[in-house]
């Protein structure tokens, strides 16, 4: 059970959300896209969401701004936070069109809103959960997808509810997060996927 639960942690870390959301909307799609753009999209967010913060996370901690990848000091987030928002910045500016795919250039843009937030939340000394801020905004999307595609989605829900509950329980398990830091990097996560789906939906 130990296990099971800092499981959680690793496989649905924070830098990961980018692209299950990426991966999640073109496998639900019942739009045509050529093979080769997939291709091309996922490789993209996996180099700037994925490689490069990790490849920074590295050079951070030589510099001794950050002792591990977990960020359990509040003070640690801040420069890893600014380096997210600017690399999301860069997804929706050379990445994602709000023309050709709406649908993930908000989910990136909402991305962006919460990190931002979470970010002001560091300034003011809160240590939100980031692990329940981006899988409560991918949950998020995929209802919304879910409406948009006026497809039944239910069972796909189901199973990210599930994971909301088993990243919010690897949290208190290894005592990385108290329940109010939970329940606030949730609603981080899901607000601003909600309010984005007036451009959109």
């Amino acid at each position: 059970m130990n296990y099971f639960l800092r499981s959680a942690a690793y496989i649905f870390h924070p830098l990961l959300i980018p692209f299950y959301g990426v991966l999640l909307y073109y496998n639900l799609s019942p739009r045509f896209f050529e093979l080769e753009l997939i291709k091309a999209k996922l490789y993209s967010i996996v180099l700037i969401t994925f490689f490069i913060p990790l490849i920074t996370f590295f050079l951070l901690k030589n510099l001794r701004v950050v002792e591990n990848i977990n960020l359990k000091k509040v003070s640690e987030r801040k420069f890893p936070l600014m380096i997210q928002i600017l690399l999301i910045l860069l997804v929706i500016k050379i990445v994602f069109s709000s023309y050709q795919t709406p649908e993930l250039y908000y989910f990136f843009v909402g991305i962006l809103f919460s990190s931002i937030a979470a970010l002001l939340l560091v300034i003011l000394k809160f240590k939100v959960s980031l692990h329940q801020m981006g899988i409560g905004g991918l949950t998020m999307f995929l209802i919304a997808l879910s409406v948009y595609f006026s497809k039944n989605y239910l069972f796909e829900i189901g199973i990210f509810i599930f994971i909301n509950g088993w990243v919010a329980s690897s949290r208190l398990h290894t005592k990385s997060h108290s329940v109010s830091e939970l329940v606030v990097g949730f609603f981080l996560g899901v607000m601003p996927q909600l309010i984005l789906l007036n451009y959109w939906l």
